[in-house]
């Protein structure tokens, strides 16, 4: 007798299978991909996956997003909806030995008319070999590749791969997309959650994004009593608060960093505050965001406020005396002071400049008037002839050319009229005019 045929369907359960409790994260998995919440970017008609169910053909993708948005559920509706054999694997458990046997599972079925779904979950966890090894596999379609990640596929994934696999970006969940979990939940167990208004949306805020950890919270509420209703204190005392998403070495470090170093550079001190806050709630190392700090402060603050980096190194200094909690006071303090501060890149942009002039030039000598002449020999070929002692001119001001001979004098620095930069940029106007008057004369 021919074994039962494989489909994206669940195999049938065992005996008492059916009696075993089941998470309510489970128990309300969607069925179909209209069930799905908070991903319509991708799944309504005109959606990429959409055009591609509407066409009955699926290529090969990388889906990525944050826990508990559905990637997994969608990788099995995606294989029921397209008639594939749905192989999941994931990349914690899995290592060559399983990935050889899938293959050659999926070689078997495809001559047989079938083809498969292979989806690989944490898919970023496989090294770049094991990731090279798909690619055959990928390419000659013995394999329709779902990969899902938490983490972004620029750096985790293989060109090779990427190349053959179109990335899609799932959403986490907004608010509606919760509500409509909530309310889901509610149907099927037959009564509302035990909360009030103000405590439903602090458990929508506690899930953080993440579905399948609000249906757990949720199931968690529906074993107590009806009455009475739980404001945001009480449902504080009965469920633990998700901790942060935020991995210290991952892009959700680098991305709030950049928000942090960019919200300061627009001026908005309070999101710039809102930032470094969530990145200690989540655990960054202060001392990091000490040294973004004092990096902003010579690199887009500059010149324009030239107390600012003394208070970045203040800051710092009096979070290593202080240590926390009490130190971060300090850093907010220089939050503040740092997004209110003028800004100006002059100087970032002046170096910028003066090292690629550096790089144009070469080996180009200075000119002999400014070089010290300490034997005859160097006296006697011109070192130092016709220096001019600037605190001897009238003007403390001799004008004269400092750059080599041969070099065309650049205007490296270009201050901004904004702080204290002002005052600098009426000190070269004030130069410029001697140097010209003088070179007249």
């Amino acid at each position: 007798m021919s074994p039962p045929r494989c489909g994206g369907k669940a195999s049938a359960p065992g005996l008492f299978e059916a009696e075993a409790p089941r998470p309510l994260a489970d128990r309300l998995r969607p069925k179909t991909l209209a069930e799905v919440v908070g991903q319509d970017h991708l799944l309504k008609p005109q959606g990429p996956i959409g055009r591609m169910v509407a066409q009955g053909r699926l290529a090969s993708m990388v889906l990525w997003g944050p826990p508990g948005c559905g990637k997994t559920t969608l990788a099995r509706l995606l294989a029921d909806t397209t008639d594939l054999h749905f192989e999941p694997l994931s990349a914690v458990f899995s290592g060559v030995a399983d990935l050889r046997r899938v293959f050659e599972a999926a070689r078997g079925r495809r001559a047989g008319g079938r083809g498969t779904l292979l989806f690989i979950d944490e898919i970023h966890r496989f090294n770049r070999a094991q990731q090279d090894g798909f690619l055959p596999y990928v390419e000659d379609g013995t394999v329709t590749l779902v990969g899902a990640t938490t983490e972004n596929p620029s750096f985790e994934l293989n060109a090779a791969l990427l190349s053959r696999a179109q990335v899609f970006v799932l959403h986490r969940l907004d608010d509606a997309a919760l509500d409509r979990l909530i309310a889901s939940a509610e149907a099927a167990l037959g009564h509302p959650l035990p909360l009030d208004d103000a405590a439903r949306a602090a458990l929508k805020a506690m899930a953080d994004g993440d579905g399948r950890y609000l249906l757990n919270l949720a199931e968690a509420l529906f074993q107590l009593p009806p009455t009475p209703l739980l404001d945001p204190a009480g449902l504080a005392a009965v469920v633990q608060k998700r901790a942060p998403v935020y991995d210290k070495d991952r892009e959700e470090h680098y991305n709030l960093i950049s928000a942090l170093h960019k919200s300061l550079r627009g001026s908005d001190a309070d999101a710039a505050l809102y930032w470094m806050a969530r990145m200690l709630v989540g655990g960054e190392d202060p001392r990091y965001i000490a040294r973004r700090l004092l990096r902003f402060a010579v690199e887009d603050v500059g010149l324009a406020e030239p107390e600012a980096i003394h208070q970045a190194i203040a800051a710092w200094e009096t979070y290593d005396r202080l240590g926390s909690p009490e130190g971060e006071l300090a850093l907010a303090q220089c939050v503040i002071y740092l997004g209110t501060a003028p800004k100006s890149n002059a100087a970032y942009r002046a170096y910028g400049a003066a090292m690629a002039a550096a790089r144009e030039t070469g080996s180009l000598m200075p000119p002999k008037h400014i070089l010290n002449a300490p034997t005859r020999l160097m006296k006697d070929i011109g070192y130092g002839k016709g220096y001019e002692y600037d605190h001897d001119a009238a003007d403390g001001f001799s004008g004269q050319n400092y750059f080599p001979d041969g070099m065309a004098r650049r205007a490296l620095y270009q201050p901004v009229e904004r702080g204290f930069e002002r005052e600098i940029r009426k000190r070269l106007d004030y130069w410029a005019k001697l140097r010209q008057a003088k070179g007249e004369s």
